[in-house]
Protein backbone atom coordinates (compact mmCIF):
# COMPACT_ATOMS: atom_id res chain seq x y z
CA UNK A 1 0.00 0.00 0.00
CA UNK A 2 1.33 3.45 -0.96
CA UNK A 3 0.30 6.33 1.32
CA UNK A 4 -0.38 9.51 -0.67
CA UNK A 5 -0.85 13.16 0.27
CA UNK A 6 -2.15 15.78 -2.16
CA UNK A 7 -1.21 19.46 -2.17
CA UNK A 8 -3.65 21.76 -3.91
CA UNK A 9 -6.23 19.24 -2.73
CA UNK A 10 -9.24 21.51 -3.20
CA UNK A 11 -8.30 22.64 -6.71
CA UNK A 12 -9.81 21.11 -9.84
CA UNK A 13 -6.87 18.78 -10.37
CA UNK A 14 -6.39 18.08 -6.66
CA UNK A 15 -9.98 16.88 -6.30
CA UNK A 16 -9.53 14.48 -9.23
CA UNK A 17 -6.22 13.20 -7.88
CA UNK A 18 -7.76 12.51 -4.45
CA UNK A 19 -10.64 10.67 -6.10
CA UNK A 20 -8.25 8.56 -8.19
CA UNK A 21 -6.12 7.69 -5.16
CA UNK A 22 -9.17 6.58 -3.15
CA UNK A 23 -10.39 4.46 -6.07
CA UNK A 24 -7.12 2.54 -6.47
CA UNK A 25 -6.74 -0.50 -4.19
CA UNK A 26 -2.94 -0.08 -4.07
CA UNK A 27 -3.09 3.54 -2.86
CA UNK A 28 -4.32 5.21 0.32
CA UNK A 29 -5.10 8.91 0.82
CA UNK A 30 -3.46 9.90 4.11
CA UNK A 31 -3.02 13.66 3.76
CA UNK A 32 -4.39 16.73 1.99
CA UNK A 33 -3.16 20.32 1.94
CA UNK A 34 -4.73 23.45 0.48
CA UNK A 35 -4.20 27.05 1.54
CA UNK A 36 -7.98 27.60 1.29
CA UNK A 37 -8.74 24.61 3.56
CA UNK A 38 -11.04 26.31 6.09
CA UNK A 39 -11.75 23.04 7.91
CA UNK A 40 -12.72 21.15 4.75
CA UNK A 41 -12.34 17.41 4.29
CA UNK A 42 -11.38 15.39 1.23
CA UNK A 43 -12.69 11.82 1.25
CA UNK A 44 -12.65 11.75 5.03
CA UNK A 45 -9.18 13.30 5.34
CA UNK A 46 -8.90 16.73 7.00
CA UNK A 47 -7.43 19.31 4.62
CA UNK A 48 -4.59 21.28 6.22
CA UNK A 49 -3.76 24.85 5.21
CA UNK A 50 0.03 24.46 5.59
CA UNK A 51 2.25 21.60 4.47
CA UNK A 52 4.32 21.97 7.64
CA UNK A 53 1.32 20.54 9.52
CA UNK A 54 1.43 17.36 7.46
CA UNK A 55 2.76 14.24 9.20
CA UNK A 56 5.62 13.14 6.94
CA UNK A 57 5.66 9.74 8.60
CA UNK A 58 2.24 8.97 7.14
CA UNK A 59 3.18 9.87 3.54
CA UNK A 60 5.13 7.87 0.96
CA UNK A 61 4.34 10.07 -2.06
CA UNK A 62 3.31 13.73 -2.25
CA UNK A 63 1.31 14.74 -5.33
CA UNK A 64 1.45 18.45 -6.14
CA UNK A 65 -0.89 20.43 -8.39
CA UNK A 66 -0.53 24.01 -7.11
CA UNK A 67 1.49 26.88 -8.62
CA UNK A 68 5.19 27.21 -9.40
CA UNK A 69 6.34 28.93 -6.20
CA UNK A 70 4.21 26.73 -3.98
CA UNK A 71 5.30 23.58 -5.81
CA UNK A 72 9.00 24.30 -5.24
CA UNK A 73 8.37 24.76 -1.52
CA UNK A 74 6.30 21.57 -1.39
CA UNK A 75 8.94 19.56 -3.27
CA UNK A 76 11.60 20.89 -0.88
CA UNK A 77 9.48 19.78 2.08
CA UNK A 78 9.12 16.32 0.55
CA UNK A 79 12.84 15.93 -0.12
CA UNK A 80 13.75 17.11 3.37
CA UNK A 81 11.29 14.65 4.93
CA UNK A 82 12.09 11.51 2.96
CA UNK A 83 8.93 11.67 0.84
CA UNK A 84 8.80 11.07 -2.91
CA UNK A 85 7.07 13.73 -5.03
CA UNK A 86 4.96 13.59 -8.18
CA UNK A 87 4.44 17.06 -9.63
CA UNK A 88 2.06 18.29 -12.32
CA UNK A 89 2.58 21.99 -11.62
CA UNK A 90 4.17 23.83 -14.54
CA UNK A 91 6.20 27.04 -14.68
CA UNK A 92 9.10 25.82 -12.49
CA UNK A 93 12.29 27.53 -13.72
CA UNK A 94 15.43 25.82 -14.98
CA UNK A 95 17.44 27.04 -12.00
CA UNK A 96 14.88 25.65 -9.58
CA UNK A 97 14.81 22.34 -11.44
CA UNK A 98 18.60 22.14 -11.12
CA UNK A 99 18.35 22.71 -7.36
CA UNK A 100 15.63 20.05 -7.08
CA UNK A 101 17.80 17.61 -9.04
CA UNK A 102 20.77 18.24 -6.75
CA UNK A 103 18.69 17.68 -3.61
CA UNK A 104 17.08 14.55 -5.03
CA UNK A 105 20.45 13.13 -6.07
CA UNK A 106 21.91 13.68 -2.61
CA UNK A 107 18.93 12.36 -0.64
CA UNK A 108 16.69 9.33 -0.31
CA UNK A 109 13.63 10.75 -2.08
CA UNK A 110 12.81 10.94 -5.77
CA UNK A 111 10.88 13.51 -7.80
CA UNK A 112 8.90 13.06 -11.02
CA UNK A 113 7.76 16.24 -12.75
CA UNK A 114 5.63 16.02 -15.90
CA UNK A 115 4.28 18.87 -18.04
CA UNK A 116 1.28 16.70 -18.89
CA UNK A 117 -0.05 13.46 -17.40
CA UNK A 118 -2.46 12.65 -20.25
CA UNK A 119 -0.98 9.67 -22.06
CA UNK A 120 -2.34 11.00 -25.37
CA UNK A 121 -0.44 14.26 -24.82
CA UNK A 122 2.75 12.31 -24.15
CA UNK A 123 2.24 10.53 -27.47
CA UNK A 124 1.56 13.86 -29.20
CA UNK A 125 4.92 15.21 -28.00
CA UNK A 126 6.70 12.06 -29.13
CA UNK A 127 5.02 12.10 -32.55
CA UNK A 128 5.99 15.77 -32.92
CA UNK A 129 9.59 14.92 -32.11
CA UNK A 130 9.57 12.28 -34.83
CA UNK A 131 7.91 14.63 -37.37
CA UNK A 132 10.56 17.26 -36.63
CA UNK A 133 13.18 15.03 -38.21
CA UNK A 134 11.30 15.29 -41.53
CA UNK A 135 9.81 18.81 -41.56
CA UNK A 136 11.73 22.07 -41.32
CA UNK A 137 8.97 24.41 -40.07
CA UNK A 138 6.77 24.19 -36.97
CA UNK A 139 4.25 26.28 -35.06
CA UNK A 140 2.25 25.38 -31.94
CA UNK A 141 -1.20 26.55 -30.92
CA UNK A 142 -2.07 25.75 -27.31
CA UNK A 143 -5.48 26.45 -25.82
CA UNK A 144 -6.38 26.36 -22.11
CA UNK A 145 -8.98 27.58 -19.66
CA UNK A 146 -8.76 31.26 -18.76
CA UNK A 147 -7.57 30.57 -15.21
CA UNK A 148 -4.27 28.98 -16.31
CA UNK A 149 -1.46 31.06 -14.88
CA UNK A 150 1.43 30.31 -17.25
CA UNK A 151 1.75 30.97 -20.95
CA UNK A 152 2.93 29.17 -22.94
CA UNK A 153 1.87 25.98 -21.21
CA UNK A 154 4.44 23.52 -19.92
CA UNK A 155 3.34 21.06 -22.58
CA UNK A 156 3.86 23.58 -25.37
CA UNK A 157 7.26 24.55 -23.99
CA UNK A 158 8.38 20.93 -23.72
CA UNK A 159 7.08 20.16 -27.22
CA UNK A 160 8.86 23.17 -28.73
CA UNK A 161 12.14 22.26 -27.05
CA UNK A 162 12.00 18.70 -28.37
CA UNK A 163 11.07 19.87 -31.86
CA UNK A 164 13.87 22.44 -31.85
CA UNK A 165 16.42 19.78 -30.89
CA UNK A 166 15.27 17.37 -33.60
CA UNK A 167 14.51 19.74 -36.49
CA UNK A 168 16.88 21.09 -39.12
CA UNK A 169 14.93 24.31 -39.23
CA UNK A 170 14.37 26.55 -42.21
CA UNK A 171 15.13 30.08 -40.91
CA UNK A 172 12.01 32.02 -39.96
CA UNK A 173 11.65 34.97 -42.36
CA UNK A 174 11.42 38.43 -40.80
CA UNK A 175 7.89 39.74 -40.30
CA UNK A 176 6.77 43.33 -39.99
CA UNK A 177 3.90 43.42 -37.51
CA UNK A 178 1.43 46.10 -38.49
CA UNK A 179 -1.14 47.24 -36.00
CA UNK A 180 -1.12 44.35 -33.53
CA UNK A 181 2.05 43.74 -31.55
CA UNK A 182 2.79 40.07 -30.89
CA UNK A 183 0.50 38.77 -33.63
CA UNK A 184 3.06 36.09 -34.46
CA UNK A 185 3.13 34.81 -30.88
CA UNK A 186 6.28 33.92 -28.97
CA UNK A 187 9.19 31.76 -29.99
CA UNK A 188 11.27 28.94 -28.55
CA UNK A 189 14.12 28.39 -30.97
CA UNK A 190 12.57 28.20 -34.45
CA UNK A 191 9.11 27.27 -33.13
CA UNK A 192 6.40 29.93 -32.89
CA UNK A 193 3.91 29.39 -30.04
CA UNK A 194 0.44 30.90 -29.81
CA UNK A 195 -1.42 30.75 -26.46
CA UNK A 196 -5.20 30.96 -26.22
CA UNK A 197 -7.00 31.42 -22.88
CA UNK A 198 -10.80 31.12 -22.87
CA UNK A 199 -13.57 29.89 -20.59
CA UNK A 200 -14.96 26.60 -21.85
CA UNK A 201 -11.55 25.13 -22.71
CA UNK A 202 -9.68 22.54 -20.65
CA UNK A 203 -6.34 21.74 -22.34
CA UNK A 204 -5.70 21.47 -26.06
CA UNK A 205 -2.65 21.61 -28.30
CA UNK A 206 -2.05 21.46 -32.04
CA UNK A 207 1.44 21.11 -33.49
CA UNK A 208 1.58 22.27 -37.11
CA UNK A 209 4.44 21.24 -39.41
CA UNK A 210 5.06 22.59 -42.88
CA UNK A 211 7.36 22.00 -45.83
CA UNK A 212 7.14 22.54 -49.54
CA UNK A 213 3.73 21.42 -50.79
CA UNK A 214 2.50 19.80 -47.54
CA UNK A 215 1.53 20.26 -43.91
CA UNK A 216 1.08 17.89 -40.99
CA UNK A 217 -1.11 18.55 -37.95
CA UNK A 218 -0.78 16.63 -34.66
CA UNK A 219 -3.46 17.53 -32.13
CA UNK A 220 -4.48 16.44 -28.65
CA UNK A 221 -7.69 17.53 -26.92
CA UNK A 222 -8.49 17.16 -23.24
CA UNK A 223 -12.22 17.30 -22.62
CA UNK A 224 -12.18 16.19 -18.98
CA UNK A 225 -9.49 16.25 -16.27
CA UNK A 226 -10.06 12.58 -15.54
CA UNK A 227 -7.83 11.83 -18.55
CA UNK A 228 -4.80 12.86 -16.49
CA UNK A 229 -5.46 10.36 -13.71
CA UNK A 230 -4.07 7.12 -15.25
CA UNK A 231 -0.76 8.92 -15.76
CA UNK A 232 -0.79 10.34 -12.23
CA UNK A 233 -1.51 6.95 -10.69
CA UNK A 234 1.20 5.35 -12.84
CA UNK A 235 3.67 8.01 -11.66
CA UNK A 236 2.76 7.53 -7.98
CA UNK A 237 3.49 3.82 -8.27
CA UNK A 238 6.73 4.31 -10.24
CA UNK A 239 8.44 7.30 -8.59
CA UNK A 240 9.95 5.23 -5.78
CA UNK A 241 12.04 3.30 -8.33
CA UNK A 242 13.17 6.35 -10.35
CA UNK A 243 16.31 7.76 -8.67
CA UNK A 244 16.77 11.52 -8.50
CA UNK A 245 14.73 13.83 -10.72
CA UNK A 246 12.72 12.51 -13.66
CA UNK A 247 11.08 14.96 -16.07
CA UNK A 248 8.20 13.60 -18.16
CA UNK A 249 6.36 10.29 -18.25
CA UNK A 250 8.46 8.75 -21.01
CA UNK A 251 10.68 7.03 -18.46
CA UNK A 252 7.76 4.93 -17.23
CA UNK A 253 6.33 4.24 -20.69
CA UNK A 254 8.84 1.74 -22.14
CA UNK A 255 7.29 1.78 -25.61
CA UNK A 256 8.40 5.42 -25.99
Amino acid sequence: MIDVAVTGALGKMGIEVSRAVVADPELRLTGAVDKTAGGAKAYGVSVLDNIELLDAGSVDVLVDFTHAAGAVANITWALENGVHAVVGTTGIGEGELAEIADKADSGDSNVLIAPNFALGAVLMMRFAQIAATVFDQCEIIELHHRGKLDAPSGTATATAQRVAEAMDADPVPPVQEKGVEGARGGRIGPVQIHSVRLDGLVAHQEVLFGSQGQTLSIRHDTTDRTCFMPGVVMAIKAVGSLPGLTVGLEGILPTL
